[in-house]
């Protein structure tokens, strides 16, 4: 079962000295710091410290500088650390721990040549696994090969010795991929590198190999690690902390290497901020920008006229990059992975440029590279899926491209290419063949690993297994069933086969599968696949049991099928224990508050969608959800915030829109409420929420106090251009007319023009009504109707009093006269008492006040026409 990972032995590094002056494996040794980070010697001088190292030492490093890392493993001195005897109960974790702290333990008066033996050791163990599993060639090496005592019985082991490795590398009860080479370098690189990292208190730099091994580690891992991510973190405040390495002049590109390295680790754990900030920092000490801006240009063979196209410009502020330290010298065309032309009929290869000055690129060096490319994967993983951010990555992969100099940004960068062009029908060819080049790639030997590695932490280079089940989901997309399932069985990716079978409605074929291989060996992620295809909680409770309770996949996908059959109860517990394993789990997370939310258990919601939100600020779903959860919490305010967020991350979602424009009224935010409501109609042209209206007019009617205690009746020209936008759209509904007249003062005000647009609503607002169907029938109707007449005449009499033109004036009394004679004629017709000949109760003073105020514009229509006469 495998075991967190174990506290640093020793006590902690002392302060960090300047680059050169500090202590260090003998003299020279932060300048030697250095160059193991760059990977290369930075010229003659730095030989002069070799006559007082020892001879095992200085032939450790130049095997490392010449990228012999297996020769480092295979060294007599290195293979004396592991002779000694060992108890018969030690597992190999411990028992490679055990005698490295024992080795360093030794005497004191060669405290240097101990430590950089073991360190050596340790990073060189880190480059071989990078070797074996990322850049290639491969590595034939067995376990006995480094540990000899395997093989003499000095410990004792379960025979499979590489199940063991395996097992002794899951972390938070996630699986790591388990046909990964030569796994044994990464145990006894994460041993040195980060169980052992306070006994190698003489390297200053040692926080940042510790990340790297712990960043090689995370992306063999089904998911993110909770103890992964806390070790990163301390690595990066550390090194940060020398501030004279990261300020140096000398140190100009390595700063910027190890800037983009913790870039990539906090994006990879959702730190989006600290990410950018870190891209950033790298982006200013190179002194580049970026700018993606538009060129004439042809894209296909037949276009006749150059139209805009979307390019990259790069530029330089000032003088380049200081070169004071070592730069790294392209890798020779030949060697790097061929980038395939698209052979399309109608597209061109590349865009064809009007202006071919505007084609020239600067000549970069492989630090401003990475940097170039960084910025893409930032943007990326910041923009939404769209066509128009699809162009603009192209937009940077084009320009990068257009430099081939250097093997891991080739790499990584023709890979985000052909994930790119998966989704074009006319490029998608490519993608499925560029893809083949580089897995193949793996395997050519005349790209030395040096080559390889340069520049290698500050890209995204994917493992070479990533890269081939990549090939097998293209050929799956275009058709090519039988060759994906081909190679996603060599991988022994059993979920992919799954789907593959799944996909082709061949389910028994799914189960017969993983039956097959859980006859082979027993394994908790083999349950889970199978109880994914059986819908069987019994597979996920065996898969629970197998792990040693260790198996946060096995709750997740036990919460998930309680979740679809609605068991809330259940999925909750489920859900609860796999976050207890594994914090790092967004969509557990988001699925936990979910359930939470149908069991009306708003404080668990509020607590898992906060989670969700720590781990992706930019997911609007769960910033929403956090909203619904704070106000059925009555906290209106924190709803109110987390909305504010929520819209930040999707301008575009007209449900988050509504939510904040009802809190914003709830809390008194009546500004935006108005803002909101244009957005919605921005979304949706047609919307409409007459008791939002309703809510705002009387606020500003009233003076109602917003939220800072102000009065809402300053909003009343913002409220009008509402109405008017609304109106313009939705011109069928009484109720709006008829608070679009209230706004304006119903006719009652000492103002003309206000009164004359009430009037003008309340007639819309009274037609509206009657030419809806049925109204005359039922009495409740009638009598509202009637209510409104009478209003509307009312103001008639109060607006042709202020007219100066008699005929005018004429016509307002006489349009209100007839909609009271009309309606007073029905009410005659349908509500007459026939035994008693009266009119019946319930419209009896509506009628009578209709036939009174009949007469009497009646009366005032004659007195116009007399006057006009």
């Amino acid at each position: 079962m495998a075991a967190a990972l174990p506290e640093p032995h020793g006590a902690a590094p002392g302060p960090a000295a300047a680059p050169g002056r500090g202590r260090g494996p003998g003299p020279c040794g932060m300048e030697l710091e250095l160059e193991l980070l760059r990977g290369a010697r930075a010229g003659p001088a730095a030989c002069r410290g070799e006559e007082q190292r020892g001879a095992d030492c200085n032939f450790l490093l130049h095997q490392f500088f010449e990228g012999n890392f297996e020769r480092i493993l295979l060294n007599p001195k290195i293979q004396e650390i592991f002779s000694a005897q060992t108890i018969d109960e030690e597992i190999i974790d411990n028992y490679l721990e055990n005698q490295i702290l024992a080795y360093l333990s030794g005497h004191s008066e060669d405290q240097f040549e101990r430590q950089l033996v073991v360190f050596l050791l340790g990073i060189g163990s880190l480059q071989l696994f990078v070797q074996s599993n990322w850049t290639g060639p491969p590595v034939p090496l067995q376990v006995e090969d480094i540990l000899p005592a395997l093989s003499t019985g000095k410990v004792a082991m379960p025979q499979n010795i590489r199940a063991t490795l395996l097992n002794s590398l899951i972390l938070d009860g996630e699986s790591i991929y388990h046909l990964l080479h030569n796994p044994i370098l990464l145990m006894l690189a994460r041993t040195i590198l980060v169980n052992c990292r306070d006994k190698l208190n003489l390297f200053q730099m040692l926080p940042w190999w510790t990340m790297r091994c712990v960043n090689i580690h995370q992306q063999l891992l089904a998911e993110r690690s909770s103890q992964l991510f806390t070790i990163i973190q301390c690595c990066v405040d550390k090194v940060q902390s020398n501030k004279t390495f990261l300020c140096s002049g000398e140190c100009g590109n390595l700063a910027i290497q190890f800037h983009l390295e913790c870039g990539y680790a906090l994006l990879y754990y959702y730190d989006y901020t600290r990410a950018k900030e870190n891209f950033s920092a790298a982006q200013k000490m190179a002194r580049l920008s970026t700018t993606v801006t538009g060129a004439l240009g042809k894209r296909t063979r037949f276009q006749e006229r150059y139209l805009a196209q979307l390019i990259l410009d790069v530029q330089r502020e000032g003088d380049a990059l200081c070169q004071t330290d070592l730069t790294l010298t392209p890798t020779p065309l030949e060697n790097l992975p061929k980038n395939l032309d698209l052979s399309d009929d109608t597209l061109l290869n590349s865009i064809e440029l009007a202006d071919r000055v505007e084609d020239e690129a600067l000549d970069l060096s492989a630090v401003e590279l990475a940097v170039i490319l960084a910025i893409c994967v930032d943007f990326q993983k910041n923009s939404p899926v769209h066509k128009l951010t699809e162009e603009e990555l192209l937009a940077f992969i084009s320009y990068i491209l257009s430099q081939p100099k250097f093997w891991a940004i080739q790499v990584t960068t023709l890979m985000m290419r052909t994930k790119l062009e998966k989704g074009n029908s006319r490029r998608i060819e490519r993608a499925m063949k560029q893809t083949q080049v580089l897995a193949d790639h793996f395997e050519d030997k005349t790209t030395p690993v040096l080559e390889r590695l340069k520049i290698f932490y500050c890209c995204q280079v994917p493992p070479h297994y990533a890269v081939k089940q990549q090939l097998a989901t293209l050929l799956s997309e275009l058709g090519c069933v039988s060759s994906a399932l081909q190679i996603f069985e060599q991988l022994e990716m059993w979920e992919d086969v799954v789907i593959c079978h799944e996909r082709a409605g061949k389910h028994g074929k799914a189960e017969e599968v993983l039956r097959r291989e859980l006859e082979r060996n027993e394994t908790p992620t083999l349950y889970c696949l199978l109880g994914d295809v059986l819908n069987d909680q019994m597979c996920y409770d065996k898969a629970w049991e197998l792990s040693g309770h260790r198996s946060a996949r096995a709750q997740r996908s036990k919460g998930l099928l309680h979740l679809r059959k609605q068991e809330f109860e259940q999925c909750v517990q489920c859900f609860e224990r796999s976050v207890q394993i594994n914090y790092l789990q967004l969509g557990v997370w988001f699925s936990l508050g979910c359930a939470y939310l149908s069991l009306e258990n708003f404080e668990g919601a509020a607590k898992a969608f906060q989670k969700c939100v720590m781990l992706e600020p930019d997911n609007a779903e769960a910033w929403n959800n956090l909203s619904t959860a704070y106000i059925r919490l009555k906290e209106k305010h924190k709803a109110l915030r987390s909305l504010q967020e929520a819209i930040k991350c999707n301008y575009e979602h007209w449900q988050i829109w509504e939510n904040y424009s009802l809190t914003c009224i709830d809390v008194g935010e009546f500004g935006d409420a108005i803002k909101s409501y244009h957005r919605l109609m921005d979304l949706k042209d047609n919307y409409k929420d007459v008791q939002v209206l309703k809510i705002l007019v009387r606020a500003v009617e009233e003076g109602i106090a917003d939220r800072k205690g102000d009065s809402a009746k300053p909003l009343a020209g913002r409220l009008r251009e509402l109405f008017g936008r609304v109106t313009s759209k939705v011109t069928n509904d009484a109720e709006i007319w008829r608070l679009y007249a209230k706004l304006c003062g119903d006719g009652h005000t000492v103002n003309p023009e206000d009164n004359e647009k009430a009037l003008q609503y309340l007639s819309k607002a009274y037609r509206c009504k009657t030419q809806s169907s049925g109204w005359e029938k039922d009495a409740a109707s009638f009598k509202e109707v009637a209510k409104q007449a009478i209003e509307l005449a009312r103001v008639s009499i109060k607006c042709s009093k202020s007219k100066t033109n008699p005929q005018e004036a004429v016509q307002m009394l006489t349009s209100a006269r007839l909609n009271l004679r009309g309606l007073s004629t029905k009410a005659q017709q349908l509500y007459i008492d026939f035994a008693s000949g009266e009119i019946q109760s319930e419209v009896a003073d509506e009628k009578k006040t209709m036939d009174n105020l009949i007469l009497q514009l009646e009366e005032l229509g004659d007195q116009l026409n007399k006057r006009k006469n």
